[in-house]
C-alpha cells in the first residue's frame, strides 16, 4: 500500500500504521535473545556507556518491514534496519547501502551500486541478491504492506553488488521511494521465515536487537559492522512503548526516558520542565475523505459545499497549540510539491456552503452522515461543528476495526492524517490515484491526475522544470473530489539536554553524529 493510517491515541489526528498492521492480522508472541542488564541514570549504564532511552508511542506492532509497512513507525525500525537509500536535511535521497546509481538512457532502468565488505547482523552478506529478495519479498508476501509502492518495478537483476531494477515505465523517482520508508532491507537468511524475522528482527542498520518484547520494549546495542557505525555514538538503546501521555514528561524529567514524542500540548509543559524541544519538519497532513460513490456525496455540489464548510484555522487553533499550519493540499506550505496557485482554493465561506447545498435540492437537517472514525479524536468534533453550522448533521462513529471498512471502500465519510512520503509523487498517487489506498473513492481519479503524475515520473530530480512539473500534478491531484485537506502539524519530540541536536531531516528520526552525555 501507498499510505498507512493509525489511530492518534495520544494526539489530534491518526498517524500511518498501526491500523493496516493490525488489518493484516499477525501477531507478535514471542520474546528474543538474552536481555541487556538494565539501565539506570539518565544518559548510561553502570559501565558508562551512551544509553538512548526513547519512549515511543509508535511502537511497531510488526518488525518484519514488509509487514509493518511504511508508516510513522519506520523511525523505529530504522535502528535495526538499513536501505539503499536515505533522505537528507533538504529531503532528497542520497547514499546508505548503495553507495551510488545511474539510470540508463532512457529512464526505465537503474542500477544501485552496494558498498563493497557490509553484512546483516546475522553474518549474511549485503549484496544484490539481498536487495531482490527484498523487493521480491515486499511484492509478493501475503500480508505485505507494500506491494503497491513498487508497481514500477518489473523485475531485478542481481549481479555481485550491482542490483538492476528493471521498470515497468519510466520511473525517475525510485531513488526518493526505495529509502527507510519503503525498503527497510532484511536478512533474506531471516526472512525465510517472515514469523521469525518478526519476532527477531535482522538488518544491516546501526543497532542489533538484543532482546524484543512484542508491544512493550526492545533494547538494542551498537551495530560495529554498520556501514557509518564511526558516527554512531550511541552504545544502546532501550525502547519503550510509551505510556499515558500525562506521565511521559515527567517520566523525561526523572531519567526514566531521555527521547519522547509528545504532543502540542505537551510542548509547554516540557521547556518549563528543562528538556529541548525538538521540532521534526516532515510531510503530514491530515483530511476528511469522502467517498464519491455513494450518496449524497455523488452530487459534486455538496462535495463543494462540504468544501466551503470548513474553516481549517480552526483544527490549528484548537489542535496544534502554535506548531501546525492550514493546508488544502497533502503538503505542508513550503515543500516542493505544495502548489502556491491553489493555496486560496475553496476558502471558507459558510453562506456559499449553504448556498450550494440548496442548489444541490437539499434542505437544513436533511443531510445525515455517518462519521467513521477508529478511535476518539477532537478533529472529528471540529468536523462536526462545522458541518452542522451549514445544515449537515454528522453522528461520530468510533469503529476499532475502521481500517477493513476504509480500505474496502465501504464508508461514505472519514477522517484521517499521513506522514506523507518521500517521493511526492508516491503521495499523490496514494490520495489521488484510482487505486490510491487513501483515495476512499476508487477507482474514482480526478480529470488528468494521470497525465500529470507520469510526467512527474518521467521527469529527473535535478531537472530545473521538476518543481513546476511536481505542483501541476498536486493542482491535478486536487481537483480531486473525494478529500478535504485540513491542516498540518510537525512531530514534536522532547529530549535530555544530555542528547545532542539531531539533523533536521524531514519526518525522519537520523542519529548520525548524536551524542549523549551527562546533563
Amino acid at each position: 500500500m501507498s499510505g498507512r493510517l493509525t489511530p492518534r491515541s495520544r494526539r489530534a489526528a491518526f498517524r500511518p500504521g498501526r491500523l493496516r498492521a493490525a488489518a493484516l492480522g499477525t501477531a507478535l508472541a514471542t520474546v528474543l535473545v538474552p536481555a541487556l542488564s538494565a539501565c539506570g541514570g539518565d544518559a548510561s549504564t553502570a559501565g558508562g556507556s551512551a544509553t538512548l532511552k526513547w519512549a515511543s508511542s509508535y511502537f511497531p506492532a510488526h518488525w518484519d518491514p514488509v509487514v509493518s509497512g511504511s508508516g510513522a513507525q519506520f523511525r523505529e525500525l530504522a535502528l535495526v534496519y538499513a536501505s539503499l537509500t536515505r533522505t537528507d536535511a533538504t529531503g532528497k535521497a542520497v547514499p546508505d547501502l548503495a553507495k551510488s546509481w545511474e539510470y540508463n538512457a532512457k529512464g526505465d532502468q537503474i542500477t544501485f551500486h552496494l558498498r563493497s565488505g557490509l553484512k546483516f547482523s546475522d553474518g549474511t552478506p549485503v549484496d544484490a541478491a539481498a536487495v531482490k529478495a527484498a523487493i521480491v519479498r515486499a511484492q509478493k508476501q501475503k500480508n505485505s504492506a507494500l506491494f503497491g509502492d513498487l508497481t514500477s518495478i518489473k523485475s531485478v537483476d542481481a549481479d555481485g553488488l550491482d542490483a538492476v531494477l528493471h521498470l515497468s515505465q519510466v520511473d525517475y523517482q525510485i531513488p526518493q521511494l526505495l529509502g527507510e520508508r519503503v525498503l527497510q532491507i532484511a536478512s533474506p537468511k531471516a526472512a525465510a521465515s517472515p514469523t521469525k524475522l518478526d519476532q527477531s528482527p535482522v538488518g544491516a542498520g546501526p543497532f542489533i536487537v538484543t532482546q524484543l518484547v512484542p508491544g512493550t520494549k526492545v533494547l538494542l546495542k551498537k551495530n560495529p559492522d554498520y556501514w557509518d557505525a564511526k558516527d554512531i555514538h550511541i552504545d544502546n538503546v532501550e525502547l519503550t512503548s510509551a505510556p499515558d501521555a500525562a506521565t511521559v514528561v515527567s517520566g523525561l524529567q526523572t531519567g526514566v526516558y531521555n527521547f519522547a514524542d509528545i504532543t502540542p500540548s505537551q510542548a509547554e509543559a516540557a521547556k518549563k520542565a528543562g528538556l529541548d524541544v525538538f521540532v521534526q519538519p516532515g510531510f503530514n497532513a491530515n483530511n476528511i475523505s469522502l467517498n464519491v460513490n455513494k450518496a449524497p456525496f455523488n452530487n459534486a455540489k455538496v462535495v463543494d459545499a462540504v468544501r466551503y464548510a470548513i474553516n481549517r484555522q480552526e483544527f490549528v487553533d484548537k489542535l496544534t497549540f502554535g506548531y501546525g499550519s492550514a493546508t488544502n493540499q497533502p503538503f505542508p506550505k513550503g515543500y516542493v510539491a505544495y502548489d502556491p496557485q491553489s493555496a486560496n482554493d475553496y476558502a471558507y465561506d459558510p453562506a456559499k456552503s449553504k448556498q450550494l447545498l440548496s442548489e444541490a435540492g437539499y434542505k437544513a437537517g436533511q443531510i445525515k452522515l455517518d462519521l467513521v472514525i477508529p478511535a476518539e479524536d477532537p478533529q472529528a468534533e471540529i468536523v462536526q461543528a462545522q458541518l452542522a453550522k451549514v445544515g449537515i448533521t454528522v453522528d461520530i462513529k468510533v469503529d476499532k476495526n475502521w481500517a477493513t471498512p476504509f480500505f474496502a471502500k465501504n464508508l461514505t465519510l472519514s477522517i484521517y492524517g499521513t506522514t506523507g512520503r518521500d517521493s511526492a509523487a508516491q503521495t499523490l498517487t496514494a490520495h489521488f490515484g484510482p487505486n490510491g489506498p487513501l483515495n476512499l473513492s476508487s477507482p474514482y481519479e480526478p480529470s488528468g491526475f494521470e497525465a500529470a503524475i507520469a510526467k512527474v515520473r518521467q521527469t529527473p530530480l535535478d531537472s530545473p522544470d521538476y518543481a513546476k512539473v511536481l505542483q501541476a500534478a498536486t493542482r491535478a491531484g486536487l481537483q480531486s473530489k473525494a478529500l478535504v485537506f485540513t491542516y498540518s502539524s510537525p512531530n514534536l519530540i522532547a529530549k535530555s539536554k544530555s542528547i545532542s541536536a539531531l539533523p533536521k531531516n524531514p519526518a525522519h528520526i537520523d542519529w548520525t553524529g548524536v551524542t549523549i552525555g551527562a546533563n
